[in-house]
């Protein structure tokens, strides 16, 4: 496993964090005339025994590298998973219903990012897996756009995701991949299935690599004059209509 320490800003990331992983916060700033306020008060009781400090708007301006941090800023240990992880991950797949995988080809807008494990999350995806080459990784802006989902749910760098994908189709999971040019539609896969869903990049779309090893490639209906959507946009109508499909029992 990977360590480090990262920055976390935002109410909604700090509370998710303290929540989620208490132990790993090593300090938390505070806005010094907004420590009296409710929802920080709450979060200073969450932090207990970590370091606090009480510092001016200006300082946490630099900290959070002048993104809306509404008074609250902290830093933790960052536990990010390995590739090893995967494996223990697979070999728990029987204790799943239904497991869902998403998988990120290269996205690497951090603000995507972060969109697309709180649309995760939301949609009850069992982890994300991306490639540690040409994408974006957890950082304290993924982590404030996420609101919370970078605590719940696992992120995996892998080195060659080609490799992952046959790893992924080896434990059962169908693979699932989505093209512009593909000529079948995202609602008429069935994706009540144990599913691993990969979604290309901004721009360059879904490589030919990662085309190859998809067990099916769909695309999404588009009745307009965009010829795509953007990447967190198609993530959330896809893992939805997973969702739905599982729900209905499609």
């Amino acid at each position: 496993m990977n360590t480090g320490t990262e920055i976390i800003y935002g109410l909604h990331a700090a509370r998710h964090a303290l929540q989620q992983s208490a132990h790993t916060v090593l300090e938390l700033w505070v806005q010094e005339n907004k420590k009296d306020s409710k929802a920080i008060s709450e979060l200073i009781r969450a932090a207990g025994s970590s370091s606090i400090q009480y510092v001016s708007k200006q300082t946490l301006d630099k900290l959070a590298q002048y993104e809306r941090h509404q008074g609250v800023v902290l830093k933790k240990r960052k536990e990010k998973q390995a590739a090893s992880d995967l494996a223990a991950l697979l070999s728990d797949i029987d204790n799943d219903a239904i497991p869902l995988f998403l998988v990120l080809d290269g996205v690497q807008d951090p603000h995507n990012l972060g969109a697309c494990l709180r649309t995760a999350d939301a949609a009850g995806v069992r982890a994300i897996i991306i490639p540690k080459a040409r994408t974006a990784s957890l950082t304290a802006t993924v982590s404030k756009v996420a609101s919370g989902a970078a605590e719940s749910v696992p992120l995996i760098e892998v080195t060659n995701l080609a490799r992952t994908l046959r790893q992924l189709k080896e434990a059962g999971i169908w693979i699932i991949g989505t093209a512009d040019d593909a000529p079948g539609s995202i609602y008429q896969a069935d994706l009540n299935r144990s599913l691993a869903l990969v979604m290309g990049g901004e721009g360059e779309g879904l490589r030919e690599n990662s085309r190859k090893h998809c067990d099916l490639l769909v695309s999404i209906p588009m009745a307009g004059i965009v010829e795509s959507l953007n990447v967190s946009v198609a993530t959330g109508i896809c893992l939805f209509e997973a969702v739905r499909q599982r729900q209905s029992g499609a």
